[in-house]
């Protein structure tokens, strides 16, 4: 059975399970629109991903997918969080938010699990390493179907290898973080990555990266993927939580605005350049997710003031490819 019939999905897509802006109302239509809508699950409790995922059964009974960061175990001291909490002090005082510390976010993986089964979630997804053994068992057990992320073909191989149905081979050209967790990170475009897994990987390949047209979309199956997953082109859709001046900026792009960047999160990740981006380079910056714990309340009150210059506003290398519209528009766009 191919992944298509078994996902019960009428076009071979799957939307990028954006953490922090897939809605409710992305993941509805795009699974009404016969593709495959995700979760972004990453930075929610237990209690939130089931509130989620309750609003989604609500208004659909086609399958969707749950996407969860796996938790890394990370070195770091005090001292090196106080610095890097510090740097941030021109950015806090110029947006008047107050010098109160920063809540260190922890994860809650182990619980979401449980929600996921006990909501009968039919795919769950996993970025930023490989899930436990116990984890991946618990979920096939239940019917499950279980997809890691990839950015080089070593990762592929090991997501083979601990036992999960599929892969996303995320190349270079992606916007947002990068699903790296084999150091040293590579930067493998995802036509080198598609040819690179032929022979080596056997599960059933999910091509991701920059793709944002319908030619795009059938070179990436022509290359030996089953599915591909896009992100950026839903990122602009009506339907998505996106800030209105993220979504302009991709929209009003002419070519290729983009840079990698750990300064957000502590992880490397590609949006739109902008003084943030430019100005924190070099500086201190503590390692994922506590950096991103960090710089939480100053990418928050950017928000609320549309100041762009200090947002995160991930996108895709081929960002100036992609066109507004609902979802179902953007889907009929990249299949019709």
């Amino acid at each position: 059975m191919s992944l298509l019939e078994k996902l019960k999905m009428k076009y071979p897509i799957i939307q990028a399970p954006m953490a922090g802006v897939t809605t409710p109302e992305m993941v509805v239509e795009s699974a009404n629109a016969g593709i495959l809508g995700s979760i972004g699950a990453g930075y929610l409790s237990a209690e939130v991903t089931r509130a989620f995922i309750k609003k989604v059964k609500e208004a659909t009974t086609k399958p969707f997918a749950v996407n969860l960061f796996v938790p890394n175990d990370v070195d770091t001291t005090k001292e090196e969080l106080e610095d890097a909490y510090n740097v941030l002090k021109p950015y806090r005082k110029k947006l008047m938010i107050p010098d109160e510390g920063a809540l260190l976010s922890t994860s809650d993986i182990d619980a979401q699990i449980d929600v996921i089964i006990e909501e009968d979630v039919k795919v769950c997804s996993f970025t930023f390493g490989l899930p436990t053994d116990d984890i991946v068992k618990k979920l096939q057990q239940h019917g499950i179907y279980t997809i890691g992320t990839a950015t080089t073909v070593g990762e592929a191989i090991l997501v083979q290898e601990h036992g999960l149905d599929a892969v996303v081979m995320q190349g270079e050209e992606a916007g947002g973080h990068r699903g790296s967790f084999i150091d040293p990170e590579e930067l493998v475009s995802l036509h080198d990555l598609l040819k690179g897994v032929r022979g080596k990987v056997t599960i059933p390949v999910i091509a991701a990266g920059g793709i944002a047209t319908k030619e795009q979309i059938q070179a990436a199956l022509e290359a030996g993927a089953e599915v591909v997953q896009i992100g950026t082109a839903f990122l602009v859709s009506e339907e998505s939580g996106a800030p209105e001046i993220h979504k302009q900026q991709i929209l009003k792009a002419e070519e290729d605005i983009t840079a990698l960047t750990k300064v957000y999160s502590g992880k490397l990740a590609r949006g739109i350049e902008n003084d943030f981006m430019i100005f924190m380079e070099g500086n201190k910056i503590a390692p994922y997710p506590y950096q991103n714990d960090l710089t939480m309340s100053i990418r928050r009150r950017a928000q609320e003031l549309d100041i762009y210059s200090l947002m995160a506003m991930w996108a895709g290398r081929n960002l100036h490819l992609v066109e507004a519209g609902s979802v179902q528009e953007i889907v009929d766009h990249l299949t019709k």
